[in-house]
């Protein structure tokens, strides 16, 4: 088992290699030739999606996600293990049976649990809907972060904030190139994303033949990293982190949970 896992995550680097361009030298950046060829194709298909289109006054909402790089199918769960810094991760991603309010709409909560060595190292409350035209909108998250001196809820932001406003986190037509802002909580979240590649990418749990590749750039410390989300699954790549197994749970989040939901109201 361990010598296939190893192998998949060769043949992901390889395929990522072939079908996205970055700005970055790492294992998963391609050759100097394929980038600069994908990043021609790129800037003549180069747009931004404004974050208009999430605001809340326009209405037509829906939980029922029919964009399919980011299924809101309850009780849908997502496993992601790797290593980062010298640490075995593992990342858990799951849509619960549970709804939000923020600003006048109903949001669907995805929670993600991450543990490093197998010991719980955050809880986070995501808010996602989806607009009229397919685009899926981000809302904001809850954090708990623990630490030594406690529980942190560093990067918890909510759209219902006077100076904050939903995000884009999967445009209706992701094509490359396209440009959109993910996150609007100034001075605390302001992730903005671009899509930066197509193709067929092979992962632990297997081989995804549509997918988009995302780089996510933070603007507030220069941070950058990179997803991947499958048509029909989700995000099977979240940087050094690989999608290894897909279950159906019943949707509860499971204990300890989030020790406050303070975005929006239930």
């Amino acid at each position: 088992m361990k010598t296939l896992k190893m192998t998949a995550s060769i043949v992901a680097t390889i395929a990522l290699a072939l079908v996205v361009a970055c700005d970055r030298k790492d294992p998963t950046a391609p050759p100097a030739q394929q980038a600069v060829g994908l990043q021609s194709m790129q800037a003549s298909t180069r747009k931004v999606v404004s974050v208009t289109l999430c605001s809340p006054s326009g209405g037509g909402f829906t939980l029922a996600s029919t964009n399919p790089y980011w299924p809101l199918t309850v009780g849908r769960q997502l496993i992601l293990n790797g290593e980062e810094e010298g640490a075995s991760h593992t990342l858990q991603i799951t849509v619960l049976n549970q709804t939000r309010a923020i600003s006048g709409v109903t949001t669907r909560v995805v929670e993600e649990r991450e543990f490093a060595d197998g010991e719980l190292i955050e809880v986070s409350f995501n808010y996602f809907a989806q607009a009229p035209g397919g685009a899926i909108c981000y809302f904001g998250e809850d954090v708990d972060i623990y630490e030594e001196a406690g529980i942190s809820h560093e990067g918890t932001w909510c759209a219902d904030h006077p100076d904050f406003a939903p995000g884009i986190f999967i445009p209706a037509e992701p094509t490359p190139g396209t440009k959109f802002q993910i996150e609007v909580a100034p001075g605390v979240a302001e992730d903005e994303g671009k899509i930066v590649g197509v193709g067929p990418v092979e992962v632990p749990f297997g081989l995804f033949t549509n997918t988009i590749r995302i780089r996510e750039f933070n603007p507030l410390d220069r941070g950058k990293d990179y997803k991947v989300h499958a048509a029909g699954t989700g995000i099977i790549i979240d940087g050094t982190l690989q999608l290894e197994d897909v279950n159906q749970t019943s949707g509860a989040a499971p204990q300890p949970t989030i020790t406050g939901q303070t975005c929006g109201v239930s």
